[in-house]
């Protein structure tokens, strides 16, 4: 029984970490394209595009990780029912749940991995990756702008002009900046600005300008308005930029909080081990241990049709209890419960398959 055992547990595990291994090396190849493309390199240099790398990919583990299980034993399985082993293990006596335990051998553990990243280190990479993001994405960083050039945004409305640079201390002089709404449109020229990073995850980046004016321009208003000022601070994070926080705070924090956004953070993570068991089980129910059947194109291509529907659901499940649509309770722990229901009930249904109650 041992040997069985560790048999089908190296059927499974070894197309886990082979497709593992391929999923977080496309997501990081995916994710240096686009910083690459982003020219993220010439606003950080290339150590921290790696280090964004790796927390980018970091974050990702909790989606990666329970995929390629969810692969992996549907592959496993399908080989093994292909080359008719299954069925010679159930005619020696060996039962389909006997199968299905070993298979939750496997899943539990990954599911618990799955569900420390989601607690404890993507928080952490969120943390860290939102310094190096913040820098790279801010569109006035100074590190974008060459002296005697202007500079335009389409999706933000926004244009900036600087006339001279100082790279030493960052700091910038004769500024015009110019930013349109569908409301209103507004213009800052400084004498100086100088830029301020975030040291800190608290802290959001801005630039620091002095001795200037505001141009106010609105659209529905009889007069517009114009304001001096000697120093101002002007952030240039987006308006994410609060929220996108959020997914760094400390599991034990959320725990305290009555804001429907972190109460459906907090569920998110706690789920991720029961969506890992789960995504599983639902995997066990696309192998027929019918003799001579070889349905493997069609195999690959509804359990792809599942794992994207569950994917969608469980965002738009999270996204309900952010926007209240759905109360933090039962939160999003209907579908898992829902989930839970369906494979029961299939689990019931007469049939020559592994998952079987009866």
């Amino acid at each position: 029984m041992k040997i069985i055992k560790r048999y089908i547990t190296r059927e499974l595990t070894i197309p886990f970490i082979v497709v593992i291994l391929i999923l977080v090396g496309l997501f990081a190849s995916f994710s240096s394209a686009r910083f690459l493309a982003g020219a993220v390199t010439e606003t950080l240099g290339l150590g921290a595009l790696f280090k964004l790398v790796m927390l980018k990919t970091l974050i990702a583990l909790e989606v990666l990780i329970p995929v390629a299980l969810y692969i992996a034993i549907i592959s496993g399985l399908s080989r093994l029912n292909k080359d008719q082993e299954l069925n010679v293990l159930r005619s020696t006596g060996i039962s389909g749940r006997r199968i299905v335990y070993i298979v939750l051998m496997v899943a539990i553990p990954v599911g618990i991995i799955s569900g420390l990243l989601s607690a404890y280190v993507r928080p952490w990479a969120y943390a860290e990756s939102y310094i190096l993001d913040a820098q790279a994405e801010a569109e006035l960083n100074t590190n974008r702008f060459q002296a005697g050039r202007f500079y335009g945004s389409e999706s933000s409305g926004r244009v900036v002009y600087v006339h001279s640079k100082d790279e030493t201390n960052k700091k910038m002089n004769n500024i015009f900046h110019y930013i349109q709404t569908p409301n209103t449109r507004e213009i800052i020229i400084a004498d100086e600005a100088i830029q301020q990073q975030p040291e800190t995850q608290e802290e959001r980046p801005h630039i620091q300008l002095s001795e200037g004016y505001i141009y106010q321009l609105t659209n529905a208003a009889s007069r517009d308005d114009i304001i001096e000022f000697k120093k101002l601070t002007y952030f240039t994070d987006s308006e994410l930029a609060l929220r996108y926080r959020r997914k760094a705070a400390p599991t034990r924090t959320l725990w305290k909080s009555e804001e429907p956004w972190e109460i459906a953070e907090l569920q998110w993570r706690l789920s991720r081990p029961f969506s890992t068991i789960l995504m599983a089980l639902i995997a066990i129910t696309f192998i027929q241990t019918a003799p001579r059947q070889d349905k493997a194109t069609k195999t690959y291509l509804l359990a792809a049709i599942v794992f994207a529907v569950y994917y969608n659901l469980s965002g738009l499940a999270k996204n309900w209890v952010e926007q209240g649509t759905v109360g933090t309770a039962p939160g999003i722990w209907w579908l898992y419960i829902a989930m839970f229901i369906i494979l029961l009930w299939y689990s019931l249904k007469p049939g020559q398959k592994l998952l079987s109650l009866r």
